[in-house]
């Protein structure tokens, strides 16, 4: 199946959402058009699915990035690289999936849940940086974290900077110095 998820994100972002087609993914794949029919229906099943999994990326990235047992430069490398290679991978379909691709009838309970566990691990992320904040600013805080974060990287990817040291320098420098004035 990762396969298929990888020749759907690859196809998605050189053709777009219009362009892409089941036949290209089972060609691009190497698997059968039926095998690939057998796991989803139709192509924004198949959609939707290789956003589960940059969800499911996104939210593991974070799990490491709050780890206490970690340095606190440590954490905040373990962030932003993280987040960089995430979004770095296919940055042209993440912009499709953003921009282009419809929204199945079942995506927004999807997103209503990453989007609040997304909220829990950066407000983890803030725990473990200042622990020492009131639950409601703890909150607040990991809003404009989470904010920071994805509007950098997101900018980043349109412009296809993301692999820029500086970018990656900067970045980590406004992570340290928005918490370290927590």
């Amino acid at each position: 199946m990762d396969a298929v998820l990888e020749a759907a994100a690859h196809i998605l972002g050189q053709r777009g959402w219009r362009g892409l087609t089941t036949n290209a993914v089972a060609e691009t794949a190497g698997v059968s058009i039926g095998s690939l029919y057998q796991y989803f229906p139709n192509k924004l099943a198949l959609v939707e699915a290789v956003r589960q999994r940059h969800f499911d990326q996104v939210l593991a990235i974070l799990i490491t990035a709050a780890d206490r047992n970690l340095a606190r430069a440590r954490r905040i490398e373990v962030l932003v690289d993280g987040m960089i290679g995430v979004h770095g991978r296919y940055p042209a379909a993440h912009r499709v999936l953003l921009e282009e691709v419809p929204r199945g009838d079942d995506a927004r309970p999807r997103h209503d849940r990453f989007a609040m566990i997304l909220q829990q691990r950066y407000e983890a992320i803030v725990l473990a940086n200042a622990g020492h904040l009131a639950e409601e600013h703890r909150r607040v805080v990991a809003r404009v974290l989470s904010s920071a974060v994805a509007g950098v990287v997101h900018d980043a990817a349109g412009r296809g900077t993301l692999d820029s040291d500086s970018l990656k320098r900067e970045l980590m420098g406004l992570v340290d110095s928005y918490l370290s004035s927590k």
